[in-house]
């Protein structure tokens, strides 16, 4: 069937994404950037004390070691530095430079190098602490496939996956990875989706058939037409939202910022004011080394970025870091309905038959269309039609299109199933609008049956709303709402939610928000596509899955599996990071000072202060690192 051997089918799973410009910088960056000025320190600090103490060389000789890191390593950190007090940014590293400056002036070499290692040393950290952050996002670019099997005619050829066009014909292989979105044109099988929709189960795929790029063929090969390009496909967009968690710079830092600008001068002023009263300058250069918190202001997004790392492996997304500071600040919270209170998985309660249909005829038929269908309704008449045990039958051709319904012909019948707004003939043979969800379904162009659905509640939701208040101090709690009044209303009274808006547009419910959001810090919950505007009027938007680009792109974080559990989680996470951060910070900068006067009071030589100061900071980046370790209780409900 193939010219294709088998070792070249599977070597899609085994290559890894070819590196762009960013990711060549990225790695040539852990060579020369930070991590390499911290080992070329440590190599000459101990090639200092080998020549110096165990050989007794020349001081020429033993002081090389030092003097090549501070031209090498110090004098790019102080170019550095003073762009940046020319830029009128003055934040606590620039006591790392003055200290570099005033320990050559001394000719206090190994202070010097040491407050090199202490600069150079910290940023390592949190470059190992980014690369340990995006280990998730590490893992979805090796699933990549970088050729997809074009077609053309009987031959099959591999290209590249970004040479593929809108409209190439493409064979997936069995249990390859599907390289574009696309649909079905020939053959039939299975898909699992799980990764990218969250359901656990494998859809089938029969012509008509809708793809995703990311899901794992089953045993069948597949043929698929190309319906966007690689870079538009869902896989990239999931690619896109963990690429801007690593791109955003963590607002929680600001935090570090308006702590050093007072640190700054207060340091300043304790080693001046210890210069003017002692005339020593050695005690001056050893305020000045103590005061030195560039590792100690690094723990803070250590710690953001170690949240983002915890929360990635609870299966949260972490789009904007700045959600981590404000989550557990948000004192109103707003949920949209379906999907988020409830199950998303309604089950059907009524079924009402025009004259001349048989209920089961009508289930059965739209039963075997749905067995291809990834709506929140399909499963519920798939499990109707287990349950009175009728029988799919097979489906000779399908088709899903956006705004079009589900269509397809089963036998000889030709089946329509869409909803009471898309009908726009017959609406005078339409039974009478009814409480809950409805689709209807038309045989041969005539009306058949409309089918009625209930969406339950999650069983957890009236514990989780209940215990906001008095565990997370939440306020307000609000159920916005597109869906009809008597459905929602009927929902709120399960769930205990006493302010309701219901039958509310997109354009509302932003409304809505704003109007809360301009009251207190506001947390919103949703789904769906049209949650997306409002996601992003609140001060925290939190999706539920990647069931939409949209909603996924609006979103601050995405919980990847759908659960209250994890909103609640995400509160936890944010709470102790926040504490963490200010733990290490404070803490550390306490710490600080107290070295700071033991220096000025003499106590502490340079060399000594260094050595305390690179301890100190040690200490509180250490302490940030813990905000990645998994706590034994992330829920409380």
């Amino acid at each position: 069937m193939s010219s294709v051997s088998k070792v070249e089918r599977e070597l899609p799973l085994k290559r890894s994404v070819r590196l762009s410009p960013t990711h060549m910088r990225t790695l040539l960056g852990r060579w020369t950037g930070a991590p390499a000025i911290s080992v070329l320190t440590v190599i000459a600090i101990f090639l200092h004390l080998i020549f110096r103490y165990a050989l007794g060389t020349t001081r020429t000789i033993y002081l090389a070691p030092l003097i090549a890191v501070l031209i090498f390593g110090g004098i790019p950190l102080v170019v550095t530095l003073t762009k940046k007090a020319f830029a009128r940014e003055f934040g606590s590293d620039l006591l790392a430079g003055i200290s570099i400056v005033t320990a050559v002036l001394l000719g206090e070499y190994l202070v010097g190098a040491i407050v090199v290692l202490m600069l150079s040393g910290g940023t390592a950290l949190e470059e190992l602490a980014s690369r340990r952050a995006s280990s998730v996002l590490d893992a979805l670019a090796k699933r990549i496939p970088q050729i997809a099997h074009r077609k053309a005619g009987a031959a099959i050829s591999d290209v590249p996956l970004d040479a593929v066009a809108v409209g190439d014909v493409l064979v997936v292989f069995p249990h390859e990875i599907c390289p574009v979105d696309g649909a079905v044109i020939e053959g039939h099988g299975k898909m699992d989706e799980a990764y990218l929709t969250g359901e656990p189960f494998e859809i089938s795929k029969t012509p008509g058939s809708l793809v995703l790029s990311g899901a794992i063929n089953g045993d069948s090969a597949l043929t698929i037409r190309a319906e966007k390009l690689a870079v538009d496909s869902r896989y990239a967009t999931i690619m896109r939202v963990m690429q801007e968690t690593e791109q955003k710079r963590p607002r929680l830092r600001r935090l570090g910022d308006k702590l050093g600008a007072w640190y700054t001068p207060i340091a300043l002023l304790l080693a001046i004011g210890t210069w003017a009263a002692t005339q020593e300058s050695r005690r001056f250069l050893a305020v000045l080394v103590v005061a030195t918190p560039c590792p100690l202001l690094i723990a803070i997004p250590v710690a953001v970025i170690g949240a983002i790392s915890l929360s990635a492996r609870r299966g949260i997304i972490i789009k904007n870091p700045g959600v981590l500071e404000e989550i557990d600040r948000c004192r109103t919270l707003i949920f949209d309905k379906t999907g988020t209170l409830t199950y998303g998985k309604p089950k059907l309660s009524e079924i009402k038959c025009a004259d001349g249909y048989e209920r089961k005829d009508v289930l059965r038929l739209a039963a075997s269309l749905e067995v291809y269908s990834k709506h929140p309704l399909a499963m519920a008449i798939l499990d109707a039609a287990r349950t009175e045990g009728l029988r799919t039958e097979p489906v000779s051709e399908i088709s899903e299109r956006p705004g079009e319904g589900l269509r397809g012909t089963v036998g000889d019948r030709k089946v329509l199933i869409t909803g009471r707004n898309k009908v726009a003939v017959q609406k005078g043979k339409l039974p009478a609008v009814a409480p809950g969800l409805e689709c209807l379904v038309f045989l041969d162009g005539d009306f058949a049956a409309a089918f009625h659905f209930r969406d339950a509640p999650r069983k957890d939701s009236r514990l989780f709303l209940e215990h906001l208040k008095p565990r997370h101090a939440i306020s307000k709690v609000m159920l916005v709402s597109g869906d009809r009044e008597s459905e929602v209303r009927y929902l709120a009274g399960i769930v205990g939610i006493r302010e309701v808006h219901s039958a509310k547009s997109p354009e509302e419910k932003v409304e809505i928000v704003r109007e809360e959001a301009k009251r207190q810090k506001t947390l919103f919950v949703g789904d769906g596509i049209n949650d997306a505007p409002a996601m992003q009027a609140a001060t925290v938007g939190v999706a539920f899955g990647l069931s939409s680009d949209i909603t996924s792109e609006a979103a601050d974080a995405v919980v990847m599996e759908t659960s209250l559990g994890k909103v609640d989680e995400l509160m936890h996470i944010g709470r102790r990071m926040r504490h963490i951060a200010l733990e290490s910070a404070v803490g550390g900068m306490a710490l600080s000072v107290g070295g700071m006067l033991a220096a000025a009071l003499g106590h502490l030589p340079p060399v000594g202060g260094a050595i305390a100061q690179e301890v100190i900071d040690l200490l509180a980046v250490l302490n940030a690192v813990r905000v990645a370790l998994p706590f034994k209780v992330l829920t409380d409900f």
